[in-house]
């Protein structure tokens, strides 16, 4: 069975955004950030990258079980997972030559998380997929978003506008061909199978780079598919908008492009050439861990939610967020344990 066909019947799935932002929890000096984007705290507070780095000197996360997360996942009835191996902070949740701003380089922690998870999903039956911030990289002068400043975001800019405040003289293509395209290409040759590769808001990023990003995924992992917000519509499945449930019924046959989102390259209604969609969803506001986040949807919504996504072919790709110390917090453990009690 091929990836397409394999995704067309996966129907479930584990995201999981993890990384330095787990460690403030949604909170900055007393102040609480936004409630749907703990990830995004580094914009929201305009936190300068100095001050930020000093996180990775403290993420030590003594309760990250890779064994348990990916138990979970499968006892839920899910079919594949996905890390978010760096976003938009320009962290790597990997051991990377490229950069050494890296989970094994920067923290006290050391370990390859990345790796860690790949082989527990092997052992477990998952299929092991990677997100990974293709466009915006606030650690890097060059990293994408600044052309699109005047566009809103969970931040207060899509690049890092705070401690590099000018747009002149910046140049995506120097972050992109020094960082961009080698860490991609770490992770396509030193993870085993990678089921789909997810990127994320391609705001800069032009068309003949797009090709470059697509053909190095393909030449390293020819399987593995590739999600729209890679730009440019060069695309093996669409990626819909965040916690988006298509209303209507019966199988999809045109969808809009993240239309929530993917601001350059909407191009109106298109279908997806496999006829593979999917929906990524959060399992409260947040997609990064945020302690003041209780908004819960229950086991009985999500679901509710997975039955009227996969009734017209879409799956859907449920995200957790691990704290600092790595473990997934209390109710959100508690509601995908119902889950997988309700689905047996």
């Amino acid at each position: 069975m091929n990836n397409a066909e394999w995704f067309r019947q996966a129907k479930f799935g584990m995201m999981m955004h993890w990384g330095l932002y787990s460690l403030l929890g949604g909170e900055y000096r007393g102040e609480n950030g936004k409630a749907a984007y703990a990830e995004w705290i580094q914009s929201q507070f305009r936190i300068p990258i100095k001050e930020y780095e000093q996180l990775a000197r403290c993420f030590n996360p003594i309760y990250f079980d890779v064994d348990e997360y990916i138990k979970l996942a499968k006892e839920c009835g899910m079919e594949y997972f996905v890390l978010v191996t760096k976003h938009h902070d320009g962290f790597a949740m990997f051991r990377s030559e490229v950069d050494s701003f890296n989970i094994c380089e920067a923290s006290p922690f050391g370990r390859d998380v990345t790796e860690e998870l790949a082989n527990a999903c092997a052992r477990h039956g998952l299929k092991f997929g990677i997100y990974y911030s293709q466009d915006l990289d606030w650690h890097e002068y060059h990293g994408g978003g600044y052309l699109s400043r005047h566009m809103p975001c969970a931040g207060v800019s899509w690049d890092n506008s705070w401690d590099f405040p000018e747009v002149e003289g910046k140049d995506f293509n120097i972050c992109f061909e020094n960082k961009i395209l080698p860490q991609v290409e770490e992770l396509m040759r030193n993870y085993g199978d990678i089921c789909l590769a997810w990127f994320d808001v391609p705001m800069t990023i032009n068309k003949e780079q797009s090709v470059r990003l697509r053909d190095l995924v393909k030449r390293y992992q020819p399987e593995c598919l590739i999600n729209s917000r890679i730009g440019n519509g060069l695309y093996d499945y669409v990626s819909l908008g965040d916690n988006e449930i298509p209303e209507g019924e019966g199988p999809i046959q045109d969808m809009k492009i993240d239309a929530d989102i993917d601001y350059n390259y909407i191009n109106g209604l298109k279908p997806c050439p496999l006829g593979l969609y999917e929906t990524a969803g959060t399992m409260n506001d947040s997609w990064g861990y945020s302690a003041k986040d209780r908004n819960w949807k229950s086991a009985e919504m999500i679901l509710e939610q997975k039955e009227r996504l996969n009734s017209r072919g879409v799956n859907y790709l449920l995200n957790v967020g691990p704290d600092g110390l790595g473990r997934i917090p209390a109710d959100a453990k508690g509601i995908l344990e119902d889950v997988a009690k309700k689905s047996e």
